[in-house]
């Protein structure tokens, strides 16, 4: 299908991350947009005031009968009554990643896939592309901080893609250089083993176009089986990979470092946010803007200015008395990875992490890898599990983590009694981490925070 001649567009899930990326860019062209989704949210009222027309009631009523292409995502069930009046009635119905295809046939498309990382490093590539005025069309699965949005567009035919392994669909892009960040189990309900999973990875590698160029972790599985026709790794601090970090230094929440890359040598770069692992993603994010020849001097300029990814180790309150950080992770390896790097900024600082659960599928696949991870906290508050598109699963709670905590210094509490908590306990280093709806909380407990804090001023005064 020819993108640039669809005229009118509906969304069903226009809500979600990657969806509303996909109808700002059709918006941005000149269609017209509108579109369902479940429930309203801080993101759908930004879509409404950008001019899309958006409602909340699966209604065939109220759908859009001149629509000329029909976009879902797989998060839509089945028996959804606007979906299958579309089918019903010949509609063409497509899911996201399958426009998501019909970009990266017709640009020069820059994806981003792995079990951890790719939404901070895609959204430093779009970043660096567009601050050094290189430009770019972004497609992210997160809201850059800089911009506050997750898509942006470009005369530039360039497109960066999250590529997200939900459902396969990163399978169906079609990438000039690709990023695979990790192959850690996950999605256990779509894919049913770990096997599977990885054999996925494997494949996204073989969709790169002829003369394209792999991006991969230094030591993943599977090495010898990705695929490209040009191949290099990237690591932290390991000089085995063709692209690695040197001289890290920690100062003021953030990091002072040089990258070494294959035949060239960038120093003096500074990332003003916080977590070690945010290192490793922006030595493969400039190892990409360097391989389009893109400035040393405005690639040390933008990397400065970088403010990350909401949700994504984000400071929310940040000053000599507390510190409290939000982060999206729901996977052990990414829970254990932000409470490491929150601990090392802040050696001094006591660590209580608020922890709500995303799915009961995850929950039951990955609970002893929860427990480890979450028993690097020195206290741990836990909130019950996000169903989000799951029906409960008998034997699976909360409790099922608690259980095999070895940290006694746990609690299972409301989300209410999350907030009360923030108000009276005497914080030094807060995470709330989750992606669900914990994400809710973050205002009210930074209001609580903030107001403890003035009290106490005002005490003292």
């Amino acid at each position: 299908m020819n993108i640039a001649n669809i005229k009118t567009i509906y969304f069903i899930g226009i809500g979600g991350i990657g969806m509303s990326a996909l109808a700002r860019f059709f918006k941005e062209r000149g269609a017209r947009v509108s579109g369902y989704d479940r429930t309203e949210t801080e993101l759908t009222l930004r879509l409404a005031a950008e001019g899309m027309d958006i409602h909340y009631a699966d209604d065939s009523n109220l759908l859009d009968q001149k629509a000329e292409l029909v976009v879902y995502t797989p998060a839509v069930p089945a028996d959804h009554g606007e979906l299958n009046w579309y089918r019903q009635h010949n509609y063409p119905v497509f899911k996201r990643s399958d426009v998501l295809q019909w970009i990266t046939e017709s640009m020069f498309a820059i994806t981003v896939a792995g079990t951890h990382g790719k939404t901070t490093i895609s959204t430093m590539i779009a970043y660096l592309l567009r601050e050094t005025g290189y430009g770019c069309n972004a497609f992210l699965g997160g809201i850059a901080t800089n911009y506050n949005t997750n898509y942006w567009g470009n005369e530039r035919n360039v497109a960066v893609i999250e590529a997200d392994e939900y459902d396969r669909s990163f399978l169906k892009l079609w990438p000039d250089i690709a990023v695979l960040t990790a192959m850690d189990a996950d999605h256990l309900d779509i894919y049913g083993d770990i096997t599977a999973l990885e054999d996925a990875f494997v494949q996204y590698t073989r969709n790169i176009k002829p003369e394209g160029t792999l991006w991969s972790k230094h030591g993943l599985k599977h090495g010898d089986k990705l695929q490209a026709a040009h191949k290099h790794t990237y690591s932290l601090q390991n000089d085995a990979a063709g692209a690695y970090a040197g001289n890290v230094q920690i100062r003021d929440g953030g990091y002072d470092f040089d990258v070494h890359g294959p035949g060239w040598y960038l120093p003096q770069l500074r990332l003003n946010i916080g977590g070690m692992h945010n290192v490793e993603n922006c030595v493969v994010a400039i190892s990409v803007a360097k391989q389009l020849e893109i400035d040393d001097a405005l690639i040390r300029q933008a990397i400065a200015g970088f403010k990350g990814v909401r949700r994504r180790f984000e400071y929310i309150v940040r000053n000599e008395q507390v510190t409290y950080i939000d982060d999206y992770a729901h996977h052990p390896e990414e829970l254990a990875a932000l409470i490491k790097s929150a601990k090392t900024l802040f050696p001094d600082k006591r660590c209580v992490v608020a922890f709500q659960p995303h799915l009961f599928s995850r929950t039951r696949d990955f609970a002893e890898g929860f427990a480890h991870s979450l028993d690097l906290a020195d206290e741990v508050l836990l909130l019950d599990i996000y169903p989000a598109r799951e029906k409960s699963m008998p034997g699976v709670t909360i409790d099922t983590i608690a259980g095999l905590m070895a940290n006694p210094n746990h609690t299972v509490l409301s989300k209410e009694g999350l907030v009360r908590y923030a108000a009276t306990a005497p914080l030094e280093l807060l995470i709330t981490a989750g992606a669900g709806d914990i994400d809710k909380l973050v205002i009210p407990i930074k209001e609580a925070i903030l107001d403890r804090i003035k009290q106490a001023q005002d005490s003292e005064a």
